[in-house]
């Protein structure tokens, strides 16, 4: 997030797409909910669904799913053509407006309809009030990312953004609602193909021989990105992959085109799974490292709004089960001394030193060594976090934390416009597969269920996963709340009851990827978007059929 959740209540505009908020958010929500109740901001929601949310919505847009360039284009196209773009803003702080007034001078309200299925009246009042609010926020979750063109989905709400000047100030910005806990800190700390921690790119010479120095060794990073998720997945099936080490997820259950990825799996030579619970990939591994939860182990975790706060141990460990921490460094030292004692006769050419320390006395002397090779975060020290969490960045031991980025200029100096074209989904429903869906998660279970369905409360509040779909659709195929029915897209199959609602638009299903025996992601696509590697989970073709 650009800004805070604390100055949520500061915006007079919010804007919220692809997030179902009250679910996936709701502490979040309720800021949401108090901006509009108590200090009157308008929020503008854009989902195809009918959700909380919309209760609260002084406007609701419900678009075609996938067809979000088409909205955010338009609205665009309304600010400049209007006259509500902030001119002087855009002046100072920004480049490449007129490729980006070009590109949308077409991408009128009426043809946004025509795409979209909101009325081009709508459209109009959307960018009207987002245009002329003082300070307007932007909020979005997967729904905007999980897409065959996530990058140009967020890259179009920062158009909007940069066109209205609303960065740098309270109750303003873009903010990415992040989906899993901690999943900012593992970005921030390099759990990324492509960086070493702080956002600091592998493909930098300078970069890579800082962190090999810290490290004493001799042992290169590599200069060209990683995988992503998905292209590892592709890679045990070609045979490029050999191994995996997964730490903490459960890709079996929660990547997508399930049976790809079972088929990815098998495909392995050797596959470790370290992880609290023997969750479905784990009962695929050779070998499972049982790890401890975050109330057994001291560390860091870093919210949505870049907070980085201190974890404590809570419980003593139990059992068997080892701390991350302990693990992994055990894990490095006995490959360090095999790499040592065999290297010159394995690598006669090439012998491989390594002489790092692996020896952490605990989390904290970890973070000693993060903050040292990271700018971002220097500032920030375990004596700091006893007393409250700090936002970065942080680059000075006496430096507060940044509540809001990019008050006077941007990391890259000015703001850059992107002109976009809009382009379908990979897949869209036809005669064989009439049906579009559409995946999400409940509030009382997260993810992949590996905790939350061991919780006897939460399993009698919602004890199964449904199939949501319009009823008038269910009236046409003969089904009723209740029914057991069979969702079939081009991948795979899941079966499940359906749930009769109103909620959803025609030729839309809806269901939730909590439940291993109602496998969602049997039926999603693994197409993805071409930079970022981020599935389609959003918008997949299936057909509907009662057992």
């Amino acid at each position: 997030m650009t800004n805070s959740i604390s100055d949520i209540h500061l915006a007079d505009v919010l804007l919220v797409t692809g997030s179902n908020t009250t679910e996936a958010h709701p502490v979040i929500s309720l800021e949401m909910k108090k901006a509009v109740r108590k200090r009157g901001a308008k929020l503008i929601l854009i989902d195809p669904r009918e959700i909380e949310l919309s209760n609260f919505a002084a406007i609701h847009l419900r678009p075609r799913s996938g067809t979000d360039i088409a909205l955010l284009n338009a609205m665009t196209h309304v600010i400049i053509a209007d006259g509500l773009a902030k001119k002087d803003f855009i002046e100072a702080r920004t480049e490449n407006f007129d490729a980006l007034a070009d590109a949308v001078k077409d991408c009128t309200p009426q043809w946004a309809e025509d795409i979209t299925g909101i009325p081009a009246e709508m459209i109009v009042e959307a960018a009207h009030v987002y245009g002329q609010a003082r300070s307007a926020a932007i909020f979005w979750a997967m729904g905007i990312t999980q897409s065959s063109h996530g990058t140009d989905n967020v890259q179009a709400l920062a158009n909007l953004a940069l066109l209205t000047g609303n960065f740098g100030k309270p109750g303003s910005g873009v903010n990415p609602l992040r989906g899993q806990n901690n999943v900012q800190g593992a970005c921030d700390m390099g759990g990324l193909p492509n960086v070493l921690t702080g956002y600091q790119s592998v493909t930098d010479e300078s970069i890579r021989v800082k962190f090999e120095t810290a490290w004493k060794s001799s042992v290169k990073i590599p200069a060209k990105p990683g995988l992503t998720v998905t292209e590892l997945m592709n890679g045990a099936l070609n045979g490029s992959i050999k191994a995996l080490y997964i730490m903490g997820e459960n890709p079996f259950l929660s990547d997508p085109n399930m049976n790809h990825v079972r088929e990815a799996l098998h495909a392995l030579e050797f596959l470790v799974v370290q992880d609290i619970f023997l969750n479905e990939t784990a009962q695929l591994a050779d070998v499972v490292l049982p790890a401890t939860s975050f109330a057994e182990k001291e560390g860091t975790f870093t919210n949505t709004e870049r907070r980085i706060q201190r974890v404590r141990a809570a419980l003593p460990i139990k059992g068997e089960a080892r701390r991350d921490l302990d693990i992994i460094c055990d894990l490095g030292e006995r490959i360090a001394k095999r790499i040592n004692g065999f290297g010159k006769r394995i690598y006669e050419a090439d012998v491989i030193h390594s002489v790092m320390d692996w020896n952490y006395t605990d989390a904290s002397a970890v973070w000693d060594e993060i903050a040292a090779l990271t700018p971002t975060m220097s500032g920030i020290s375990y004596e700091r976090l006893d007393r409250a969490g700090i936002q970065w960045p942080c680059p000075t031991a006496n430096h507060p934390g940044t509540p809001i980025l990019h008050k006077e200029k941007f990391t890259r100096g000015l703001g850059r416009f992107t002109p976009l074209i809009f382009r379908e989904p990979v897949e869209n429903p036809d005669d064989e597969y009439p049906f579009v869906l559409n995946t999400g998660r409940v509030l009382q279970h997260w993810h992949g269920g590996t905790i939350s369905r061991r919780s006897a409360g939460l399993n009698w509040v919602v004890p199964e996963g449904e199939i949501q779909i319009n009823a008038d659709d269910g009236v046409e195929l003969g089904i009723a709340t209740g029914d057991t029915i069979r969702v079939s897209s081009r991948r795979g199959e899941a079966i499940g009851k359906a749930r009769l609602t109103d909620k959803l638009p025609r030729g839309m299903v809806f269901m939730n990827f909590h439940f291993a025996e109602m496998p969602t992601n049997a039926l999603t696509n693994d197409a993805v978007d071409p930079v970022a590697k981020i599935p389609e989970y959003k918008v997949a073709a299936v057909k509907i059929e009662r057992v």
